[in-house]
């Protein structure tokens, strides 16, 4: 009995054998040798099952073809330059989605026609050298007194504005903290386990922040304090050819971002380089929205008086958005600044976004001195070159001119006697 299940045992191995050994033999032939002719005496005859296989191989092998050549090249043939061929692709892909602009960074003479007897001399050329050939303007201000001590590229400086990027994140964390939504500490979600408070949020001009600060004040009071802190309104007083910026009536469509992006982005507003230089002389001063006021002559500068727009109350919200705005220079997205000058706090905010095929690079600020406070404002338009960062740059190169032409030194002759007066 024990001999017969052995041999039922040896013919069951053996008949496997013959029907298992092709199969696995199969599964491991390289594809590259099935087309090598052999010998007749080494020839091949596959089973029906090998048979199917080998199909089912050739049918998985893709063809792609070259971009340039237009030749066909398989997976089997040429793996590193199917390879090399979808790297190519996506590539191509990701250069196809980029934003194209018409607009160049550079630009040279926009001085030329400025009015400059009223303005003084020493700030003026400071902000001529640190502007170079960029394609921008530079605003400097007294924010004691609203007084304009220069304006490089008057024709910029005084146009109809531009979208306000991340400067606009000013407005709203004051509108925020007026209505008692955060202070410079609450922590606000943003999704996931991520957590930001104001100073984090200003320093780094997180979106997702703004977004949600937006979204919970509403278009009306986001509308309410930007027009008490001046956006839609003309900034100067009685300054010739001085445009005005635009403050939309009714928040922006959803489907384009709605209210989160007019907060984060400055998305569907226009502002101009007057209107912000006068909102940051505020926040530098205490409270007191000037118009500002562009001396021509040396006579209106001798009969200057400061011109009171309105008196804001945000004193008590000032040191709750000047570690934010102090953070950004010092390590945040203005950081850039510091490369040139670092013997003075600075605080300031920047700015980048674009719109129809121009880049816009703001950064508005002011220096913190113990013998007064200049705001500087830098606008530029262009293309990849231009963004917010190198706004600040500019700035920082405007302070180092003015800090070695002894600007900041009490006592000094010129403006900074002027400056020094605080309210």
């Amino acid at each position: 009995m024990f001999k017969r299940w052995s041999r039922t045992l040896r013919l069951a191995a053996i008949g496997f054998g013959f029907w298992f050994v092709p199969a696995v033999w199969a599964a491991h032939v390289n594809p590259q040798t099935l087309n090598t002719r052999k010998p007749k005496s080494t020839r091949l005859n596959e089973t029906q099952r090998t048979r199917r296989r080998l199909r089912h191989f050739a049918h998985a092998r893709t063809t792609v073809h070259s971009p340039v050549a237009h030749s066909p090249i398989t997976h089997r043939a040429a793996p590193a330059a199917h390879a090399t061929l979808t790297r190519a692709s996506v590539s191509t892909r990701r250069r196809s989605y980029r934003e194209r602009f018409f607009v160049s960074s550079f630009a040279e003479g926009t001085s030329e026609g400025d009015i400059t007897q009223g303005e003084d001399a020493v700030v003026r050329q400071a902000a001529i050298d640190a502007l170079g050939n960029m394609n921008g303007t530079v605003v400097a201000i007294e924010p004691t007194t609203g007084r304009v001590l220069a304006m490089v590229n008057q024709k910029l400086a005084l146009s109809s504005g531009a979208q306000p990027c991340s400067t606009i994140k000013l407005s709203v964390a004051l509108a925020a903290l007026s209505e008692g939504l955060v202070s410079r500490d609450t922590e606000v979600p943003l999704g996931g386990r991520s957590r930001m408070n104001l100073t984090e949020a200003l320093a780094h001009s997180n979106n997702a922040y703004f977004e949600q600060l937006g979204r919970k004040l509403g278009f009306e009071k986001v509308a309410y304090y930007a027009h008490q802190f001046g956006l839609g309104e003309l900034a100067g007083y009685d300054i010739p050819g001085e445009q005005l910026g635009i403050y939309p009536d009714e928040v922006l469509p959803q489907k384009l971002g709605g209210v989160g992006k007019m907060c984060s982005y400055g998305e569907g507003i226009s502002m101009t380089p007057l209107q912000l230089g006068a909102l940051v002389s505020a926040i530098a001063n205490g409270g007191t929205l000037y118009y500002l006021q562009h001396p021509t002559t040396p006579e209106e500068i001798a009969d200057f008086q400061p011109r009171i727009k309105r008196q804001l109350d945000i004193a008590p919200l000032i040191p709750e958005i000047s570690d934010g705005m102090a953070g950004a220079v010092q390590y945040g997205t203005a950081r850039r600044l510091g490369l040139n000058f670092n013997e003075e706090e600075i605080l300031g905010k920047t700015g980048t976004c674009s719109h129809d095929g121009t880049r816009f690079g703001w950064f508005a600020s002011y220096a913190n001195t113990n013998v007064g406070r200049i705001v500087v404002v830098v606008f530029l338009e262009g293309g990849r070159p231009t963004f917010g960062p190198r706004a600040a740059e500019i700035a920082g190169l405007m302070y180092r001119n003015l800090y070695d032409h002894n600007f900041f030194i009490a006592g000094a002759s010129g403006s900074t006697e002027s400056v020094s007066q605080q309210p």
